[in-house]
């Protein structure tokens, strides 16, 4: 059982600032993924977990005890990278017991345990072949199963399949959360792929400019972002952003998006409730998935005339390309429905996938139907 904390920690290098006043609390056996753009800190906090960057303030605890102190060979902690980094002129047996023959265990549970984590990753069958003879995929086996052979209290993982073809990156992200399920170890993994944090992780950690943004699990960070950062970084195709005003009309709360002559309809008790959350400024940011943007191709009451513009056909859905006012919103619709780039359709957006944010800050007002 580990539990993983971090407390306030700050990290510098020179003038810029990497990590800023990070807190965490990472719990037993649980699947934490660190996700963000290139540059937003991500590996820098995962490599002062593992001891391999000094932090300039706070600390890092692992089962309550400080560690940023420690050494890193001095945390127990496993650490896989996106390059593969192992000994080309070793077997992967010998690959793999290396941490083992660091420790001085003797012969028989040496071989046990190369043997078991063999079976575990489903490479019995390559442990007398060099490295120059795998596969991308079977190396990033081999380099997990000499992480893991040891037990540590933790795995990190930096983008440890960034490397691989799409396929490859498909299987290994089913066969990496089989092995954590499996070994029940606390893992945490860092990727700016949102795919692979949305499939992998118990909850998501989002970064951006040193900041955390938010932490939540995959749905939450999907359905209920804390700010337009999370809205249009999580989530493929990205969330719709637009300027919109809002008013009463006949009874209901009018949704105008900037640029457009007519607003869509919302229940009336969304002009109270922006009233009681928006800033004094009152700028007005709404943000809608493509799902939550309905397409119909004839006129039905609630829907505005729109222009179809882009079709990107992506198989089982298209993503379709809306002229509202000023601004393009995306929707997604069954296969072919729109059939060509400039067709008029109707569109409306559903209230209950709505989401409001303060143009301003960028944060979320929190308010849903």
């Amino acid at each position: 059982m580990t539990q993983i904390e971090l407390r306030g920690v700050q990290k510098w290098f020179g003038d810029v600032q990497v990590v800023r006043d990070m807190n965490l609390a990472i719990a037993d056996y649980e699947f934490i993924v660190l996700l963000g753009q290139s540059g937003c800190g991500k590996t820098t906090t995962l490599r002062a977990i593992a001891g391999l960057e000094t932090i300039d303030e706070g600390d890092i605890l692992i089962d309550g005890k400080p560690v940023q102190h420690m050494k890193a060979s001095d945390r127990d902690i496993a650490m896989v990278f996106q390059s593969f980094s192992l000994y080309p002129h070793m077997s992967v047996y010998e690959n793999i017991a290396f941490p083992l023959r660091a420790t001085g265990m003797d012969k028989a549970g040496l071989d046990r345990a190369v043997r078991e984590i063999a079976r575990v990753l489903r490479i019995g069958d390559l442990l007398g072949r060099k490295p120059s003879a795998l596969s991308g995929g079977d190396m990033q086996r081999v380099a997990i199963g000499r992480a893991m052979v040891r037990q540590p209290k933790a795995m990190l993982m930096d983008e440890p399949i960034g490397a691989l073809d799409a396929k490859l990156r498909e299987e290994m992200r089913a066969e990496i959360k089989r092995l954590h399920i499996q070994q029940g170890s606390t893992t945490i993994y860092v990727t700016h792929d949102q795919v692979e944090a949305m499939s992998l992780a118990d909850r998501i950690v989002i970064m951006h400019e040193g900041v955390l943004q938010q932490v939540g699990t995959p749905d939450e960070v999907y359905s209920r972002p804390s700010n337009l950062f999370v809205a249009q970084f999580v989530g493929s195709p990205v969330m719709n952003v637009a300027p919109v005003r809002v008013a009463e009309s006949n009874g209901a709360a009018q949704v105008t998006v900037e640029g457009a002559a007519d607003g869509f309809g919302f229940p009336r008790e969304l002009s109270a409730r922006l009233d009681a959350a928006k800033s004094a400024a009152g700028n007005l940011t709404l943000g809608i998935r493509p799902e939550g943007v309905l397409v119909e191709r004839e006129a039905k009451a609630g829907y505005l005339p729109v222009e179809a513009h882009i079709i990107e056909p992506l198989g089982a859905y298209d993503i379709v390309d809306l002229k509202v006012g000023n601004q393009m919103l995306r929707a997604r619709t069954r296969s072919g429905y729109v059939a060509n780039a400039g067709d008029r359709v109707f569109a409306r957006i559903d209230p209950s996938q709505a989401h409001f944010f303060d143009s301003a800050s960028g944060n979320s007002l929190g308010v849903r139907l």
